[in-house]
């Protein structure tokens, strides 16, 4: 990393490039981040480090005859003498573009951070200061027991800092750790998965993980092949909070309106009010939720369905999604609530499910007389958006309960669900737990999720992967 960048602090760089604007509207947003990672295969540490970085992006709003334009630029490790090429190039790409369709006046009003000229957070490797003394003692757990520990633990920590023409100066610390740990047996042919989301390893044990795995290998021991069909299913937090964040990202109020979503009601409209789940279901996001904190204020690099440049500072209420079963909100922007009618809901950066359930997933195990109990889900992939129709695989782990007891593992599957339909056919919902999705943990990782117990889960076909 240059000097430059070390000397010069993200909310000087901000204001900078806001006194450089020519246009009629500018927004400025700094990401500073740093990154602390280890990665371990075979009970021994394989690599550490630490990583820096900054990336700001400048959107340059132009007033015209027929409407407001924009144009955005992104670009990282800036310093000082990149930033008038960066605005002009923003400057220029809203010049040389068409009336933006989500145009709305920039957000003004919001008190200014009191941190905004503050350094920016930063993580380090004592980030693990206690994390890392435990995974020591479950390597060496994994050893005498006759298994093989392989994964990683990363903490990132970006400050984001928002600056307008029209006076916001709003600041955000955003911590983000996840930690994946695999159990293998010698001989690779045994494989069992645990996965955890933290913000800053102080709640991560990675000796109880590893418990927990030496559990999932002994289950292995004892292999069952089963056929295709539909099957009784626990699907544990990580794969519930899979499937209802892509539910999620379908969730957009005007693709609804236009007929282009489970959430679009035959005929014309939406479902909003429509009762999903027989489940007293809430799913809702809070940016203030313990231990789940995102940031209290849109912060948009792009426009999209779900979000707008032109949203940039506006505050993000506590949004209850699904209340009581029923279909209470889909996201919306400024300009696509104005569109359809509906409330101003912006989108997520934390997502909640809770349907009063108190037992554990051993407890709904225990209560299982034959069915499957998942360890997680990959590969999922949209087949049908106007039923939010999913495929995916199972992963490292699908086991077969007989009486209240694990009996062995099955061979994987792949399947074919609707989340949506899902909900509509769950039967129980356990205790709402902080849980890390597996497949979308590289976007979303702060979420909190039951198990669920589904009567007919459908299992397309069989699948030779692990």
């Amino acid at each position: 990393m240059s000097s430059s960048i070390r000397i010069t602090k993200p909310h000087e760089i901000v204001e900078r490039a806001l006194e450089l604007s020519t246009t009629d509207g500018c927004v400025v947003i700094a990401d500073e981040g740093s990154t602390a990672n280890l990665r371990w295969a075979g009970n021994a540490l394989t690599t550490n480090g630490v990583t820096r970085g900054r990336t700001l992006t400048v959107i340059a709003t132009v007033d015209g005859k027929e409407g407001t334009a924009s144009g955005v630029v992104s670009r990282s490790a800036v310093t000082a003498d990149d930033l008038e090429p960066l605005v002009r190039a923003a400057e220029a790409a809203a010049r040389g573009a068409g009336p933006a369709e989500d145009a709305q006046p920039l957000v003004t009003g919001t008190p200014a951070s009191p941190d905004f000229t503050d350094a920016p957070a930063e993580t380090s490797s004592a980030v693990f200061s206690d994390f890392a003394p435990a995974l020591g003692e479950a390597f060496a757990r994994a050893r005498e027991g006759g298994r093989e520990l392989y994964g990683f633990a990363n903490h990132e920590l970006v400050s984001t800092y928002v600056g307008t023409s029209t006076g916001l100066r709003l600041r955000h610390d955003q911590p983000n750790g996840t930690l994946e740990l695999n159990a293998k047996s010698p001989d690779r042919q045994r494989s069992a998965w645990a996965g955890r989301s933290s913000r800053d390893f102080k709640d991560v044990d990675p000796t109880a993980l590893d418990a927990e795995l030496a559990v999932r290998l002994g289950w292995a021991e004892r292999k069952i092949d089963l056929p295709a069909g539909r099957y009784e299913t626990l699907l544990p937090p990580t794969a519930v909070a899979d499937l209802l964040i892509y539910q999620m990202w379908s969730a957009a109020a005007r693709d609804a309106v236009e007929g282009r979503t489970v959430f679009s009601k035959p005929g014309g409209g939406t479902r909003l009010g429509e009762k999903l789940s027989g489940l007293p279901l809430s799913l809702r996001s809070d940016p203030n939720a313990p231990g789940l904190e995102s940031a209290p204020f849109v912060i948009a690099h792009s426009s999209g369905d779900d979000a707008s440049v032109f949203d940039n500072g506006l505050p993000v209420p506590a949004t209850e999604w699904i209340a009581d079963g029923h279909l209470n909100r889909l996201t919306t922007t400024r300009h696509s609530a104005g569109l359809t009618g509906m409330q101003l809901s912006p989108g997520f950066g934390n997502l909640i499910l809770d349907a009063g359930g108190e037992k554990s997933l051993d407890e709904m195990v225990a209560g299982t007389e034959r069915g499957l109990l998942l360890t997680c889900l990959w590969y999922i992939r949209e087949v049908d958006p106007a039923t939010l129709l999913l495929t995916g695989l199972t992963r490292d782990g699908v086991y077969l309960v007989e009486n209240g007891q694990v009996v062995g593992e099955v061979n994987n599957f792949r399947f074919n669900e609707s989340p949506v339909d899902l909900l509509s056919r769950a039967s129980e919902a356990g205790r709402t737990e902080k849980t890390l999705p597996r497949e979308w943990s590289d976007w979303f990782t702060r979420a909190a999720m039951p198990a669920l117990r589904i009567p007919d889960f459908n299992m397309s076909s069989v699948s030779k992967g692990v």
